[in-house]
């Protein structure tokens, strides 16, 4: 199947499963994933599923990371963080949509890969820091936005600390093999509030910075 309709099958797909912001579907169709991916998988670029991008990382089905997206209501304006790097292809769809994305990766050949990836397409709004996700950020709090690609066990406290008035957190929650849930917090002046946005399967969140060779996988 020629790249083009393998796309077009993928954005069809994307809708299917509930995301409708055009922003967001646009980010996703003006985005190459093939380059995101091993090059033995280039083929499967635009299946509707999860990949291996090496160190025990995967790269979200394009569904869940329209859903996780559209889920942000991201403006132009807005400073998202976003934990978990991973091959950089949700970096990228959020830097078409707002200001700045400032991005953790406790895997340091993942975050060295993506940026020289997203480097070489010419995103400049994108700060990469490797680190541990769960400390965030704080001397570049607060977030409009924060998204964790990765499943804690329960919101991470200190980066709801970070979260500015009227900001959103869209995260994965529950233990690798068991039911997790995608979840939405809102906070609204001091007060947050969640909502379930459905099922998701996801590479569950560690603390601390991994240690690894470039040939890990």
């Amino acid at each position: 199947m020629p790249w083009a309709r393998r796309k077009l099958s993928m954005l069809m797909a994307v809708r299917g499963a509930g995301v409708t912001d055009l922003n967001t579907l646009n980010a996703l169709e003006a985005t190459d994933r093939s380059i995101f991916v091993p090059s033995h998988l280039a083929e499967r670029a635009y299946e509707v599923t999860t990949l291996p991008i090496g160190f025990g990382q995967t790269l979200s089905s394009p569904d869940v990371v329209g859903l996780m997206t559209q889920a942000l209501g991201l403006k132009k304006s807005d400073r998202v963080l976003e934990i978990g790097t991973g091959s950089g292809y949700q970096t990228l769809i959020l830097s078409k949509l707002c200001k700045e994305v400032f991005t953790i990766e406790r895997h340091e050949p993942l975050s060295q890969i993506a940026q020289r990836r997203l480097d070489k397409i010419g995103v400049n709004n994108v700060h990469y820091t490797f680190g541990d996700g769960f400390e965030g950020l704080p001397d570049q709090a607060p977030f409009d936005a924060i998204l964790i690609t990765a499943a804690p066990d329960k919101v991470p406290s200190k980066l709801a600390t970070q979260m500015a008035e009227d900001s959103r957190l869209v995260l994965p929650i529950g233990p690798q093999g068991q039911a997790q849930r995608l979840i939405r917090v809102t906070r609204k002046g001091s007060r947050f509030y969640e909502s379930d946005l459905g099922p998701v399967r996801f590479v569950p969140m560690l603390s601390g910075v991994a240690q690894e060779s470039m040939d890990s996988n």
